[in-house]
């Protein structure tokens, strides 16, 4: 299949310090699933802001969409950004904005019918087992309920691109697995995704997922992590 992100000696730098990534040269295939592992401070969430538009490279080619984000108009970078779905570990749900309203925002810039759009969060509430806080601030909620709220948010509108940073890390081993399978559908209906964690026992939990292993700044090739235990 064709590859829907394509980095070529991709380096990156914040401010004069050193690169904390490393002559990355990768693609993402469309409609694949990957896990990207590796340490804190590997460079895990760094390669996720290049993948969102967040960040430019400081060097390399970036290839989205099989547009050159280097030479693509800031003006058109918003378009592209809506087809990517971010799960960020800090939330970033919108304080005065009810659970319903938080998901909804990504359908609701994209001008979705209204109609749309509450058949949609009201399926993403269910799923995400949050149907009797749909009123709720995000202020009331416990952190594994923010985390699904900003899962919700992230994959209603079905992306092209999903990434998660570390979508796990608060919410309980039954609600994380259910969350791996809610991201593993979304991918068997042509989404891309992307999940960056270090929890190593999720990894079983998407057969045929490619793991993508980084340290020090640089990226390993995709491997298929049923396939190298057959082996």
């Amino acid at each position: 299949m064709a590859a829907i992100v394509q980095f070529e000696n991709v380096g990156l730098r914040y401010g004069h310090g050193e690169e904390v990534l490393r002559d990355v040269t990768c693609s993402f295939v469309a409609g694949a699933f990957y896990f990207l592992i590796g340490a804190s401070g590997a460079g895990k969430t760094s390669l996720l802001r290049l993948l969102h538009l967040a960040q430019r490279p400081s060097r390399g080619v970036i290839r989205l969409f099989g547009a050159d984000i280097a030479s693509t108009p800031r003006a058109r970078l918003p378009l592209l950004r809506r087809r990517i779905g971010m799960v960020y570990q800090d939330f970033r749900l919108i304080a005065h904005l009810s659970v319903a309203d938080n998901i909804a925002l990504p359908l609701r810039i994209a001008d979705a019918p209204d109609d749309e759009i509450n058949e949609a969060v009201g399926e993403m509430l269910a799923w995400v087992g949050l149907a009797h806080r749909a009123a709720a601030k995000p202020e009331t909620l416990s952190g594994g309920e923010q985390q699904r709220v900003a899962i919700a948010r992230a994959v209603v509108a079905r992306p092209d691109i999903l990434l998660a940073d570390e979508p796990t890390g608060n919410v309980d081993d039954a609600m994380a697995d259910r969350l791996i399978q809610l991201f593993a559908s979304l991918n068997q209906l042509g989404t891309t995704v992307v999940v960056a964690t270090h929890d190593l026992h999720l990894l079983s939990r998407v057969p045929g997922a490619q793991t993508m292993r980084i340290a020090a700044g640089r990226l390993t090739e995709p491997t298929n992590l049923l396939r190298r235990e057959r082996a």
